[in-house]
Parts: structure tokens; sequence; C-alpha cells
């Protein structure tokens, strides 16, 4: 199973979980497709520590909010 079913299974499952996709061979197509359907962020190797460690806080945020 690939990450954007993991994310459509968890959502029809009604389970919701921050989520971050961390690709190395990610497009613009499926990185869209995975921000339209409520991930955190897309990040593509190579990241920037900055932007990890921001799409985390962001994460842990957005799991506060259902908290």
């Amino acid at each position: 199973m690939g990450g954007l079913e993991l994310q459509r299974q968890l959502a029809a499952d009604e389970r919701r979980i921050p989520i971050i996709f961390i690709t190395a061979h990610g497009d613009e197509d499926t990185r869209a497709r995975a921000l339209q359907a409520g991930a955190v962020d897309f990040l593509a190797k190579p990241f920037s520590e900055e932007a990890l460690l921001t799409a985390v806080h962001v994460a842990l945020e957005d799991g506060r909010d259902d908290a």
C-alpha cells in the first residue's frame, strides 16, 4: 500500500491522523493530491531540517485541535 492509499484508508476509517509525506520520487500531481486530501506537508528529498521541524510542529498542533 502506498502513502496516498494509506491516507485514503485512514480517512475512510474516520481516523484523523496528521500526515507528513516524505518522498524521494514525488511529483507535483501527487503532492497536490496529498495536500488536497489533508496532508500536513509533502516534503521531497532533500529537504531542510527546518522544513521537517516546521511540518512536525504543524502536525502536533493539528493533533491537539482534535483532542
